[in-house]
Order: C-alpha cells, then structure tokens, then sequence
C-alpha cells in the first residue's frame, strides 16, 4: 500500500507539473501539489478540531496524522522519547535534513461551535483555541507536498515531521530534544495560527511551571479547630508572598497561578491543597533565580502554616532563540504566495464574530484586508512562550504565523476555536503549508542558506552553549491534563 501511495503522490506531482502550463508547477513548485490536497487537508484539520483532545492525550489526533503519512510512504516511528502520542515521520536519506513541526494538543474548557456566539458544544469541553489542529493538518500537508516533490525530482536529503504533543503546558518537543531526537537535523520550520501573517524573527519568554502540594491534618473545623493544619492555608499563604514578590522582580517576569485543589467542605480542615503555578521571564538563568525564589515562598508558607508541600515540576521551556537568515527565507515565500483571501462568506462570519471581540479591534471594515496583508520583516517579542525554544536553541528554527482567525482575536479564546473550523481558518492553513513546503525546497536545492542559518545559530548561543532542559530530568507528565 506504501508503494502505491508513494506512486500515485510522484504521479500526482508530475501531472501538477506538465497541466495547464501552471507557472508554479513548471518552476518545480510543491505548492502546486498542495492545490488538490486541499480538501483533505481541511478534512483531516476538521477532525482534530472536533476531536479537540488534551495534552499527551491526543490518541486518535497523533494516529490520524502518522496514519496519513505512513500511507504517503514516510517511515513513521510512534512513541518516540517516552511519548505515546509523539511520532517522527521521515522521508529521503541522507543529508541534508530538513524537519517540520506539527503540534496536535487543545485546551480545557474552551469547547465552542464553529459560529460567531458563544454556544459551547460540550460544556466544560476542550476546544482548539490555540489552533493546533491547524497547525498539526498544515504541516501535514506541506510534509506530503515535498516529499512528492524529492521524489519526483530526484532530490537528495531527508525530509522529516515531528509530531510533538503537549505544547500547551506539557512541553512535548523538550523531551524530544532531550532525547536527541534533532540532534543531526540541519533546520527545523514551524508556524502558527494566528490573527495576522508575519514571519519575522521572534524572541518570547522562557517558563517554568509546578504544581505545589501542601499537606496538613484533616480535623472538625468547628469542634477541634485546633488540631488541624490547613493545606489552603498553606496554599494561601504562598500566594499572598508571591503576590508580594511581583513588586520585586524584573519588569518582564511573568508569574500566574490556579488553585486546583482546595478542600470539599467548608467545615472540614483541608488536608489535601494545590496550587499549579508559572513563571516567565526572556532569559532562562534569570527565570531559573526566580522561579527559586517562587519555591522558597511555597517553602516559608508550609513552615508558617505548620504544613508540608512536594513540588512536582511540570514543564520547563526555554526562550525562542530568533534565527534572522532562515527567517529570511521564510518570509520570502510568504510574500509570493500572499495573504489568505476571503469571500463574502468569509466576511460575513468576520462582521458576525466582530462585535464580540474587544473595543481595541481593528474596525469591522478593514478585517478583510488584515487578514491578507503581510506584517514588515523586522524582529519582534511575544509574551507567550512554547517548546519551540528549546529545538531553537539546538537547530537553526523558523516559523511563520498566518491569518486563521478574524483580526484581532487573540489565542485560547473561543473566538479562536469558532473560526478555526471554518474556511478563514482553511485559507490561513493553506497558506501555512504552501509557505512551509517552498522554504523546505529552497533548503534543500541552496546549501549556503543552511550553512548561513547554522553560522547565525552558533553565533547567537555563544562558544559556551551547553543544553540542559528547564524541566530537568523528570519524565513526561503524561497525566497532567487529566
């Protein structure tokens, strides 16, 4: 069956090149092939949004997408580092490698139908609001275009996919690159949805996340109040000296939290509490000093409240290392395949969705046109932050974001989870992988632009660089979204 589906994608791409004198087809353009892959680009994109499934639990999503790629011929390899939803994918031999991202993950409660109101479609549901089914499905597409294209053309080198799970607070691909698993790859591509087209270089936040149990002694809270240790009390008592902290630290840090677990009953002193925090910060020694900081908090408040606390580290992510050359090339094919066009359809939904987006977002009748522009070439910073980093810091790494959503949404929203199922949310995807594929075939025909991405690359880390995962040693937390 491999054989055959092998076959019929070089087919695929020879026919793409002879039809219709097609300009792109006849300059060796993969982006051509993606032409007919569409529909089912869409359709796989659609089925991992209405799978919408959590972090390291994306079973059927991470099928699905090896699936795909086993049947076009790729040697896939599942359960890689420890994961049983990461899988790589490769294509070719030899070198040069060049590999793509494609992340899988949802996020709670954000489940939402693909309409411009607020209508969950399971209440208290996960839902795409980071677009990651996009984000997993483009990148697909764009793997299945240039491995038609190698073979169809003869070219040599290995095309790979990484199938990388848990962005979202699981840092999937840190436990991928701590396993060395991108250690002989020459460029790595990624992108993201998102409410513009841009891919200039990005620097964001390194983070570090926990989850801190306190424990202390149940009692009767109204009859022997004096023989119980409060847990919340712990848990309390910690965020009020973080909340404390925030007036000491650098003006870039980042610090937040959630209780997600403080007691049953009110008249029963706790005696189990949780508190699950992050910290942020742009460099990752600075964000290592605070985050000791943060732990000595949890510490002094299970001394003051006559508790203990355990902290379980659950994810560690570096800060994107930016790599301005590869972004270069990037942002070239950008600019010649364009912006994702809308119909009246399109703006329709848009107008809809518009008035429930807040007062600071672009008027309604300039959404069309965001949505097609493309953002200057210069570098910017994100106060988010993603596994990404961590690949930045080993392999010359790119990315672009490209307009899925309606201008002026912004990420883990369910206006994001409502257009992401629609066709805004399709164009920007085909733009992706067409954007994807293009650069992947420019790599692999232009070696100087590899040895310029990898120059950069060892300049930007330092002579001194050694790798050591924020996350440290522990492994995946494969239960932490349940």
């Amino acid at each position: 069956m491999g054989r055959t589906r092998r076959a019929l994608l070089a087919a695929a791409w020879l026919a793409a090149s002879t039809a219709g004198g097609d300009a792109r087809a006849e300059a060796g353009d993969p982006a051509a092939w993606l032409d007919g892959y569409a529909p089912r680009a869409a359709e796989i994109a659609r089925q991992l949004w209405e799978w919408a499934e959590l972090g390291y639990l994306e079973t059927r999503s991470a099928k699905l997408l090896a699936d795909e790629l086993a049947g076009a011929g790729f040697r896939v390899e599942r359960g890689v580092a420890g994961i049983p939803t990461a899988f790589l994918a490769s294509r070719g031999r030899g070198k040069p490698v060049v590999a793509l991202l494609a992340e899988l993950d949802a996020l709670p409660g954000l489940s939402q139908a693909a309409l411009p109101r607020r209508e969950p479609v399971t209440p208290g549901g996960a839902g795409h609001a980071c677009g990651h089914h996009l984000f997993g499905a483009g990148s697909t597409a764009a793997a299945l275009a240039v491995a038609a294209w190698l073979e169809a053309t003869g070219t040599a080198g290995t095309l790979r996919l990484y199938g990388t799970p848990a962005e979202e607070g699981g840092s999937g691909k840190v436990y991928l690159a701590r396993a060395g698993l991108f250690d002989d790859v020459d460029a790595v591509l990624h992108w993201h949805p998102g409410d513009r087209n841009d891919a200039s270089p990005v620097e964001n936040l390194a983070n570090k996340s926990a989850k801190f149990r306190f424990r202390g002694a149940a009692s009767h809270a109204a009859v022997a109040p004096e023989r119980g240790r409060s847990a919340l009390d712990g848990v309390e008592a910690m965020n009020h000296m973080v909340n404390l902290l925030r007036e000491h630290v650098p003006e870039s840090t980042r610090i937040h939290y959630v209780i997600t677990e403080g007691g049953e009953a009110p008249n029963v002193v706790p005696e189990h509490a949780e508190v699950f925090y992050y910290v942020r910060h742009p460099d990752p020694a600075v964000l290592q000093r605070l985050w000791d900081r943060v732990a000595a908090a949890a510490e002094g408040a299970a001394l003051g409240t006559g508790t203990s606390v355990e902290m379980e580290i659950i994810h560690g992510n570096h800060s994107l290392l930016p790599n301005a050359s590869l972004a270069r090339v990037v942002d070239a094919n950008l600019r010649r395949v364009g912006g994702p066009s809308w119909d009246a359809d399109d703006r329709a939904f848009a107008r809809a969705l518009h008035a429930t987006l807040p007062e600071d977002a672009p008027p309604a009748d300039a959404l069309a046109a965001r949505a097609s522009e493309i953002r200057p070439f210069e570098p910017r910073f994100w106060r988010a932050s993603s596994d990404v980093g961590d690949v930045s810091w080993l392999v010359p790494t790119a990315g672009l974001r490209t307009a899925t959503w309606v201008p002026g949404t912004t990420a883990h929203t369910w206006q994001a989870v409502a257009a992401g199922a629609t066709p805004i949310g399709e164009k920007g995807m085909q733009v992706a992988a067409r954007v994807l594929a293009l650069t992947a075939r420019d790599l692999f025909r232009d070696p100087g632009l590899l040895a310029a991405s990898r120059t950069e690359l060892e300049g930007r880390r330092g002579p001194d660089f050694r790798y050591e995962p924020l996350l440290g040693d522990r492994d995946p937390p494969l239960d932490y979204r349940r």
